[in-house]
């Protein structure tokens, strides 16, 4: 019998990771009733004496400028800097990374399978146990302290996420005046992300780990 391959697991590993992880963080970006939900439960449009649709409209823009090639970026109804529009760049980045690593891992694991099926790797089950299994124990280690972190003190978590992921820029923090999307961007909506986020990660690894124990094989 053909010897395991333990770089091809580890990095069999790693992408089922990629993929847990980068499809949570789509979750709240793509799935928009998400927000539109926010609007009603936040009371935004009476907040701040606006319609509901003008509100819906600014986010839409400025997510189809985030999530789609070609669009150019605007916030609906409302004024924007120069440095509010340079954030919102500088986010694209990040959403437009996140939407490779995705599709990126789910190659590698595709092909992995494949090759596996067809006997020209052999990947590895440690212990008798899938690799997704060990895939999803990491990713829960990991975002079980994550949100730990998160739940004892957001405000500090929100921060240093902004200064890990936009070194040296400041454009982060909005001056409502000059940007007003943020007053429709409050932090509960960023908390409920965060907690959409970590709840997936969490459930999709706990479901891996239980269909390790349940089934053999490499998934």
């Amino acid at each position: 019998m053909k010897k395991s391959n333990t770089l091809l697991s580890v990095i069999f590993v790693l992408a089922v990771m990629v993929l847990t992880i980068t499809f949570s963080i789509g979750l709240p970006i793509y799935v928009r009733p998400f927000y539109y939900a926010h609007v009603d439960a936040l009371g935004l449009a009476e907040e701040w004496g606006v319609e509901r649709e003008d509100i819906v409209e600014a986010y839409d823009e400025v997510l189809d400028f985030l999530t789609k090639d070609g669009c150019e970026f605007g916030t609906g109804f409302l004024p924007y800097s120069e440095d509010g529009k340079e954030h919102f760049e500088d986010c694209k980045v990040l959403f437009d990374l996140n939407k490779r690593a995705f599709i990126i891992s789910l190659a590698i694991i595709l092909v992995l399978l494949m090759l596996d099926k067809i006997g020209k790797v052999r990947l590895a089950t440690p212990c008798g146990l899938p690799l997704s299994f060990f895939a999803g124990l990491l990713t829960l280690l990991l975002f079980a302290a994550l949100a730990v972190v998160i739940a004892r003190d957001f405000g500090s978590a929100f921060i240093v996420f902004h200064k890990i992921f936009f070194p040296g820029k400041m454009n982060w923090g909005f001056n409502p005046y000059k940007d007003p999307i943020i007053l429709f961007l409050p932090r509960q909506f960023f908390m409920d992300c965060a907690i959409l986020i970590c709840t997936s990660v969490i459930t999709i690894s706990v479901l891996f780990m239980i269909r390790g124990k349940l089934k053999k094989g490499i998934v």
